[in-house]
């Protein structure tokens, strides 16, 4: 009886051995696949870097309850005055000259036009023909 409970539980021992490998497994596989993941999202985050005397637009978190359907969530012109540690900007109102500080995530850069894509269409000189 000693021989078949020791057999048993060497058996038995084997089988945790191979439990805790396929546990082990899937660990590492769990991981590889959170990291590849991980890098594919990260790959399409546009990184916004910041500089002094650039054009930036201000993200109005006020609008978020009720916008109205044709109104911009976006203000500005401002000018980045300062770019501090942690994401920290300041900004001036070029109106006002007012400064305050703002969250980075909440600037997006402005990009201006042109003056030979903008076209000036004069409603009162149109010509309509058949």
């Amino acid at each position: 009886m000693t021989f078949d409970s020791n057999k048993a539980g060497e058996h038995r021992k084997l089988q945790l051995d191979e439990l805790e490998e396929i546990q082990n497994d899937a660990y590492e596989s769990s991981t590889m696949y959170k990291a590849k993941t991980k890098l594919e999202h990260d790959k399409h985050i546009l990184r916004k870097d910041f500089s002094p005397g650039q054009k930036v637009l201000l993200y109005n978190s006020r609008l978020q309850l009720f916008p109205g359907k044709l109104q911009s969530r976006w203000s500005g012109p401002y000018f980045v005055k300062h770019v501090a540690n942690h994401s920290a900007i300041e900004v001036q109102d070029p109106m006002t000259g007012e400064l305050f500080k703002v969250n980075a995530h909440s600037l997006k850069p402005f990009l201006e036009l042109e003056s030979h894509e903008i076209e000036e269409i004069l409603l009162m000189n149109l010509v309509y023909s058949d």
